[in-house]
């Protein structure tokens, strides 16, 4: 019989291995993706079904999860060498290559089938968007700093998805949707590097747009401007292709203005705080434009 004692380790194994899982899918990353697609979808839809969100939710978030567990399983080595992400399940013995490989499998496979339910480019864009993160980018880290650029196509094609997911076309929404994401990661993503790149520079990832380990430059936050400063006349093409009217593109408009504001202030000053100021303003830069977006539609 089981007394107290073995149930109470039982349930810390399960505990254990559900926080694992959400460690391998990087889950609060993966549902900004899931975010994006889903008002990409909603955006384009004429009709809205709950079943059809519930799919594409459901295939987002698996061929998501899938593309983050190969990352881990690709950098178990290097992870083991940075403090935020030492922690990961692979990185820090608790859970098997095999195990991590066969669950990125049927992500994927179940990812793709119910993508594929909705219209067949729907599902050769998750297959892009899988493929092009976990065997381009992830290597590519350690290479070079392309790996950035590269790495910004996975990271959008999520609101193409969803609004090819919705219409079956490839067409002007879907490609400025995508552009938007696409142009904002960089800020993002580079402002992310500059404050950890101790780390970064651990593990041998060329993660800042220079050739050498710590690009902490004014080059760098010159290159962050250029890429902020580029949303500001995306601000108003919703409106010019008729995804939304001028409320949604004015919010756009000022976020625009508030992202290259903290770009410049990176170049002005170049130091960790900055970075960090940067970092934030992307965190609610995205989600905001996506939600006036869908806001002016309804």
């Amino acid at each position: 019989m089981l007394n107290a004692k073995d149930t109470t380790l039982g349930g810390g194994k399960l505990a254990q291995k559900f926080r694992d899982y959400k460690l391998l899918v990087k889950f609060r990353l993966s549902m900004l993706v899931v975010f994006s697609a889903c008002i990409a979808y909603l955006l384009a839809a004429d009709t809205v079904t709950l079943n059809a969100l519930l799919i594409l939710t459901a295939s987002s978030c698996l061929i998501t999860w899938a593309a983050a567990a190969l990352n881990q399983v690709l950098e178990r080595d290097y992870d083991k060498l940075m403090l935020r992400t030492a922690n990961r399940p692979l990185a820090a013995g608790r859970m098997e290559n095999s195990e991590a490989v066969l669950a990125a499998g049927l992500m994927s496979a179940v990812g793709l089938v119910l993508l594929a339910s909705f219209n067949p480019l729907s599902a050769v864009l998750g297959a892009l968007s899988l493929i092009s993160y976990a065997f381009i980018y992830t290597p590519l880290k350690r290479v070079s700093p392309a790996a950035v650029w590269v790495g910004a196509i996975p990271g959008a094609l999520p609101m193409a998805i969803g609004w090819v997911a919705a219409t079956g076309d490839l067409g002007a929404g879907a490609i400025l949707l995508f552009s938007i994401q696409f142009f904002w990661q960089f800020p993002h993503f580079w402002a992310i590097a500059w404050v950890a790149n101790e780390d970064y520079t651990r593990a041998g990832f060329y993660l800042l747009p220079t050739r050498t380990l710590d690009g902490r430059t004014r080059a760098t936050a010159l290159q962050a401007i250029v890429y902020a400063a580029i949303l500001l006349p995306m601000s108003v093409l919703p409106y010019m292709l008729g995804i939304s009217g001028l409320w949604a593109c004015g919010t756009m408009f000022i976020l625009a203005v508030v992202y290259t504001t903290y770009a410049v202030r990176l170049y002005i000053r170049c130091d960790h705080a900055s970075a960090r100021q940067l970092m934030f303003s992307s965190f609610f830069y995205l989600p905001i434009v996506l939600i006036a977006l869908l806001l002016d539609k309804i």
